[in-house]
């Protein structure tokens, strides 16, 4: 079961039935609800997508942006990465913008290796349409597990290089994808 908090309200859905079991305390084999990230973390600048189409309300969708971040730069054997995928209205109006499952994906790669994605296993999606107000944003985040995931869910039983490997983790929101975000697992 994975449940994302996002700017207070949680989106729960059925995901990440992997099999694997998991150290870190109070969370399951998928993670759990998490608040804000806290702490600076790895984060890069925002993103925008090509598409300026205008809303009915004037909120213009290449003003809405994505960034991906962790809560540190790097994380000791044993440690969980949390990832954090955050939403920003640039307009100056408020934005609808759909922060569900059904469009959000954490993904983690090493070099040309996709390592790990929240939609390979995932069960069930759902919409969760926020109101963002002008200048602020909505945060989702996912404690990752250190586990590798493919699609249609296989069993893997290989896991993810430790001792000083660097990942990147992207955030992607429908068709909006964030600037890569470097971490480093000992």
């Amino acid at each position: 079961m994975l449940a994302l908090a996002i700017g207070g309200f949680a989106a729960v859905s059925s995901l990440l039935n992997t099999g694997q079991s998991s150290s870190g305390a109070g969370t399951g084999t998928s993670g759990q609800a998490s608040g804000p990230a806290a702490g600076p973390g790895t984060s890069a600048a925002p993103s925008a997508s090509p598409s300026a189409s205008p809303e009915g309300n004037g909120c213009e969708q290449n003003l809405v942006t994505v960034t991906a971040a962790t809560d540190k730069p790097a994380y000791a054997a044993g440690e969980n990465p949390l990832l954090t995928l955050k939403v920003t209205n640039g307009n100056r109006v408020p934005c609808e913008v759909n922060m569900g499952t059904s469009q959000m994906e954490f993904l983690v790669t090493s070099g040309s290796d996709r390592i790990f994605s929240s939609t390979d296993c995932q069960a069930d999606s759902t919409d969760l349409v926020k109101t963002i107000a002008p200048g602020q944003s909505e945060t989702a985040n996912f404690p990752w597990q250190r586990n590798r995931t493919v699609q249609g869910c296989a069993r893997i039983d290989a896991e993810p290089g430790a001792g000083g490997a660097y990942y990147v983790f992207t955030a992607r929101l429908a068709n909006k994808t964030s600037p890569k975000a470097v971490f480093q697992l000992h």
